[in-house]
């Protein structure tokens, strides 16, 4: 049956998102689907409708935000077109806990479409959401590993030069951002070439080496040395020679006691 509806939905349904001048009746075709009884669907989609939610319940878009991933599962990702315009619409909603919501399950949701789906539309939303408050920021960054394996080399790529921003928050004192960062990072060392890793992943890990806050600067020296193993095994032997000489040159021969400790903590 699913194979039957996914061949329906190439056959006739394929041309709709070329055209974006739909008719009403044209729009109200491009959301049916044969998985769920129609007017349990429509209802979900109804609920997403800002007025309503001002009107009725402040609440109700938070709910249908976290509920969308198991809804978008159910119908397949062969009817992503029933849910594109309201996933969108939550996305963009006034309230940051409704984007939040997004935020932490947009990985999750990214399974479930596959890669050319996310590409053209998550991708987006997800751009979105890394220049939000940190409310929502902290839900893509729990996730970033997760989310960018998913993309295509090429892709992925683009997102080094923003992760640099990670390390400006709303709120300085807010370390646990900076934290996460640390862990993400030593997921994404799996994910990048061991120059990439140098050029864009080594200024940052050596900036929350010295972080204020021990936490932060504990994750940092995992980081550190991770990241030494990982160059260590590139086929080149320039990046991990280079790295070391810095690790010396910053922290084993620094003046201040607190840089030589980093130095050994490090190295242990």
């Amino acid at each position: 049956q699913r194979m039957d509806s996914t061949l329906h939905y190439i056959h006739n349904d394929s041309d709709l998102s070329t055209n974006s001048s739909f008719s009403p009746e044209e729009e109200r075709k491009s959301k049916v689907q044969d998985v769920v009884p129609q007017a349990l669907l429509d209802q979900y989609l109804s609920m997403t409708d800002p007025s309503r939610a001002q009107t009725v319940d402040t609440e109700i878009a938070k709910h249908c935000a976290y509920s969308l991933p198991g809804v978008a599962l159910t119908l397949g990702r062969q009817n992503w077109h029933c849910l594109k315009d309201t996933y969108e619409t939550l996305a963009s909603d006034m309230q940051w806990k409704v984007r939040r919501t997004l935020a932490f399950s947009i990985h999750e949701l990214a399974v479930i479409l596959g890669d050319q789906l996310t590409a053209g539309d998550l991708v987006p939303v997800f751009n979105g959401f890394l220049k939000d408050l940190d409310e929502v920021r902290i839900g893509v960054l729990k996730h970033l590993h997760d989310f960018l394996k998913l993309l295509h080399v090429d892709k992925r790529r683009e997102y080094l030069y923003q992760l640099q921003e990670f390390l400006v928050t709303d709120n300085s004192r807010n370390w646990r951002f900076r934290a996460e960062l640390a862990e993400q990072l030593i997921l994404l060392l799996d994910l990048y070439s061991a120059k990439d890793i140098y050029d864009y992943l080594r200024p940052i890990a050596f900036s929350l080496c010295a972080d204020k806050v021990s936490s932060v600067r504990w994750i940092s020296y995992k980081l550190v040395s991770e990241m030494v193993k990982k160059l260590f095994m590139a086929s080149t032997p320039t990046f991990v020679v280079d790295l070391m000489n810095e690790l010396v040159e910053k922290f084993c021969r620094c003046h201040k006691w607190s840089g030589r400790q980093t130095f050994v903590f490090i190295c242990q």
